[in-house]
C-alpha cells in the first residue's frame, strides 16, 4: 500500500530520511555536493566509510535549499510539514520566522509534524542517575554519561564525523569545512513538551497533541516510515513526537 498522490508532504532536513512520495528537502553537505557533477567525482577522495555509504545513500530526489532563506513551496501548497532533529539546530531567536514559513506553505487545516530530541527525557535519565552515583561507585563513574546526553551536542567544538578521522584529513576537514557550530551540528536550543508548546501556539498553529512515532494525523503516515528504522522499530527512540494544525 502505497501514501497517496493527492497528498504533498515535506520533508524538511530530510538527510538519508526521505521517501519518493514527499518533497524531500536538505542543505547537508553531502546533499551540496552530490548535485555538483564535479564534486560528486571527488566524494571517493572526500568523503570514507560510513561517511561515503551516507552520501551514496542519499536519495536523487532531494531538494537542495538552504532553510535560513525560507520554505520553496508556495503558499499553502503543502498539506503536511515534518522534521525531525531539525528544530534544535535553529537558533532560538530564528524559530518564529521558521514556524511562519512552514504555516505560510500549509494550507488550511494541515498537519505540522515536529519531531525533536526530549529533554524531558534527558533530565529525568539526568536525575536517576544522579540519585544511583550518589549510592553506588560504579554509576557514579557512568554518570557523566548522562550529562552527556544533554549538553555535548550544545559545546561540542568539532564535528564528530571529523573528530573519528586520521590527523591529516582531520586538520584538512576543519579548515575546509569550519567547526561543529558552522556546519550545523551544534544543538541551539533544547525543547520539551511545555516550551515547545508554547512557541507552536505563539506562531499560530492549534490543536496542538503529543503523539508517538506510529500515530498521526497525516493520511497514510505509517507508509511513509520516515519515524521507523529498518528493522521496523523507532527510529530515534530518544525523541519527542509534536503535531499542530494550521
Amino acid at each position: 500500500m502505497s501514501p497517496s498522490p493527492a497528498i504533498t508532504i515535506l520533508n524538511l532536513g530530510c538527510g538519508n530520511k526521505t521517501h519518493p512520495a514527499c518533497i524531500n528537502v536538505d542543505w547537508s553537505i553531502y546533499a551540496r555536493i552530490k548535485r555538483n557533477p564535479l564534486a560528486r567525482l571527488a566524494a571517493p577522495v572526500l568523503f570514507n566509510g560510513i561517511r561515503l555509504e551516507q552520501f551514496r545513500g542519499l536519495a536523487d530526489n532531494v531538494v537542495v535549499h538552504d532553510l535560513r532563506k525560507g520554505i520553496p513551496l508556495d503558499n499553502g501548497a503543502a498539506d503536511a510539514v515534518y522534521h525531525s532533529h531539525v528544530l534544535e539546530h535553529i537558533d532560538r531567536h530564528a524559530v518564529p520566522a521558521f514556524f511562519a514559513e512552514i504555516a505560510r506553505v500549509l494550507r488550511p487545516g494541515g498537519v505540522h509534524r515536529v519531531v525533536v530530541p526530549d529533554l524531558e527525557r534527558y533530565a529525568r535519565g539526568y536525575i536517576a542517575s544522579l540519585e544511583a552515583g550518589l549510592i553506588d561507585s560504579v554509576a557514579s563513574k557512568l554518570h557523566d554519561g548522562s550529562v552527556s546526553q544533554m549538553l555535548l551536542q550544545m559545546v561540542r567544538r568539532e564535528a564528530h564525523g571529523t573528530s573519528t578521522q586520521p590527523p591529516l584529513r582531520r586538520r584538512i576537514e576543519n579548515l575546509l569545512l569550519g567547526d561543529a557550530r558552522k556546519r550545523g551540528e551544534t544543538h541551539m536550543w533544547m525543547w520539551d513538551r511545555v516550551n515547545l508548546r508554547q512557541a507552536l501556539e505563539d506562531a499560530g498553529f492549534s490543536d496542538i497533541r503529543i503523539v508517538d512515532w506510529r500515530t498521526s494525523r497525516i493520511l497514510g503516515w505509517e507508509n511513509f516510515a520516515l519515524d521507523q528504522d529498518r528493522a521496523g522499530g523507532e527510529y530515534k527512540p530518544e525523541s519527542l513526537y509534536v503535531e499542530a494544525l494550521r
